[in-house]
């Protein structure tokens, strides 16, 4: 059976660590609860990319990260201290409070506006036109591994609300216009628009 996350961010780690090891990058960041049951080689999402854990040392975690990865995710741009959003892969029987998200990035979205309306934070997020049509509004998004709802559509650009848990608990609290943001289309938009 295939890892599968949830898109509901059990908390918000710190990047401790960026070295080289041979071509590929280790990943080294603080966390406290995605820490507790985790073992070596299990799966956690980081900022909506499935990663395995290669290595523990409480309270620090550390994954390797293919040049493919660092090149089509924002895990590249990650730099010392900077948080980001982890959550465990589900375990047979867990409550879906999301959807299901695989933790395989499609793309990365700009952030091309941060705004309010109607008291709540908006976020425009632009994307390659020839994606677009995985785009549904209503439909289900992964935002930085975060589940979040299509407000809206434009040809080049879809809007998403963030509640303020969301906003506070997550890297959206931070993150604003030119921020690039790992995009996961919902599996099954993706298998309808094949």
């Amino acid at each position: 059976m295939k890892v599968m996350f949830s898109g509901i961010i059990e908390e918000l780690g710190s990047v401790a660590g960026i070295s080289a090891r041979g071509g590929n990058t280790l990943f080294t960041i603080e966390a406290e609860k995605v820490l507790q049951e985790t073992k070596t080689g299990d799966s956690i999402a980081v900022n909506g990319v499935c990663l395995t854990v290669v290595a523990i040392r409480a309270p620090r975690i550390s994954f390797e990260v293919l040049a493919h990865t660092r090149q089509t995710t924002n895990l590249g741009f990650l730099r010392i201290g900077e948080k980001v959003n982890l959550e465990r892969s589900l375990k047979v029987g867990d409550r879906i409070s999301g959807h299901f998200v695989s933790g395989h990035v499609d793309c990365v979205g700009l952030i091309r506006r941060k705004f309010f309306r109607a008291a709540n934070p908006c976020f425009e997020i632009a994307l390659p036109t020839g994606l677009m049509k995985y785009c549904l509004p209503k439909g289900s998004i992964a935002v930085d591994g975060i589940s979040l709802t299509i407000a809206d559509k434009k040809s080049d650009a879809f809007s998403i609300y963030v509640i303020p848990h969301t906003l506070k608990n997550t890297t959206l609290g931070f993150k604003g216009p030119s921020y690039g943001v790992n995009i996961e289309f919902d599996i099954l938009t993706k298998k309808d628009k094949s």
